[in-house]
């Protein structure tokens, strides 16, 4: 059996030291032992996951952002809780994005704010938000604006 074989097989049962195995091979340049199939397979649920968690972050700051312009009845007690989120959100946000995942973003910042929306309006009843993204994607990344 090839070392290729065994880390097939390894992936289906343990991909943590399938990823460890294949690491290893790459440090030494061993590349026609690699399990390609799965490493291609790994690299691009990689991707999506990383665009997912970027997409998921921006689409908490602007519920929160919205909360805290919108949802007047719930201002005085919960304003505190959802400024701290927004930082929060943001700063996992800024810490985690690339020029390419930056780019995604802005490509989908409509899309995120939509999702946004329908998530506010199933929570506070309200139904008053614009219909279009009313911030930029600069604005909804720094840390010093809020509405």
């Amino acid at each position: 059996m090839t070392i290729t074989t065994n880390l097939k097989q390894l992936y289906e049962t343990d991909e943590n030291l399938w990823l460890e195995e294949t690491i290893g091979l790459l440090r030494q340049k061993q590349f026609h032992q690699l399990d390609l199939e799965n490493l291609i397979e790994e690299l691009i649920n990689f991707g999506k996951r990383d665009l997912a968690k970027t997409k998921g972050l921006l689409r908490q700051i602007i519920i929160h952002i919205l909360l805290l312009k919108y949802w007047q009845v719930e201002y005085e007690r919960n304003y505190r809780h959802w400024i701290g989120e927004i930082k929060t959100f943001r700063y996992d946000l800024n810490n985690h994005l690339t020029t390419n995942l930056m780019n995604k973003l802005q490509d989908d910042l409509e899309n995120i704010y939509q999702s946004a929306v329908d998530f506010v309006q199933i929570k506070t009843n309200l139904t008053i938000f614009a219909e279009k993204c009313p911030y930029t994607l600069a604005q909804l990344l720094d840390d010093n604006y809020l509405p």
